[in-house]
């Protein structure tokens, strides 16, 4: 295990309780929030397809924003898992699908569900900074997805937090695909990436 990977391990129980903390400070009208500030700030053309995530914990849930996104007529999806160290995969998604349940408390759509390919990823995770750098669970599924995506067109990140989850640096290492944007109940932040 390499410094930066054994620095990010340690952070993850610190970042755990921010987010838990801020979860409980914002309630439940969080999501809502983000919803009210809708994707506007991308500019997306109405054929734009949207990943999300189903929320688990104190994560911060895409959920309202999805249903708005769908109601402005882009095409949602969530994640599907494909197996530890390989990329996700998505399933369009709409309010009322069934789901099926996996691990760690996530649902997924069915496999009968059409497979997207997102202009749009809402990230989830732990802590993140203003180069964009997310700190997540420590599986590298979305920057394996994003590495995979970003090689076939154009497409977007964006980290779903609260304020409080941002830090000043988030230790990376040169296979982590940093976000574009993050969305907070408070607005958009745009990324500003590292000069080397």
């Amino acid at each position: 295990m390499t410094s930066t990977a054994r620095e990010k391990k340690a952070l993850r129980a610190h970042a755990l309780a921010c987010r838990a903390e801020a979860a409980h400070r914002h309630g439940p009208s969080a999501g809502e929030q983000l919803a009210a500030h809708g994707l506007g700030f991308l500019d997306l053309g109405r054929a734009a397809a949207v990943s999300g995530f189903w929320a688990i914990g104190e994560e911060l849930s895409p959920a309202a924003l999805l249903i708005r996104l769908i109601s402005e007529g882009h095409t949602a999806a969530l994640p599907v898992m494909q197996g530890k160290d390989r990329p996700l995969l998505f399933r369009a998604w709409a309010p009322g699908d069934e789901m099926a349940p996996i691990q760690w408390g996530i649902s997924e759509p069915l496999a009968t569900r059409p497979l997207v390919e997102p202009d749009v990823l809402l990230v989830p995770l732990l802590a993140f900074d203003g180069a964009g750098y997310r700190l997540g669970y420590g599986g590298g599924f979305y920057d394996r997805t994003l590495e995979r995506l970003r090689r076939m067109k154009p497409v977007t990140a964006v980290g779903i937090a609260y304020d409080e989850q941002r830090l000043d640096a988030v230790p990376h290492l040169n296979y982590d695909q940093p976000l574009d944007w993050v969305l907070t109940p408070f607005g958009p932040i745009k990324c500003r990436p590292q000069r080397i």
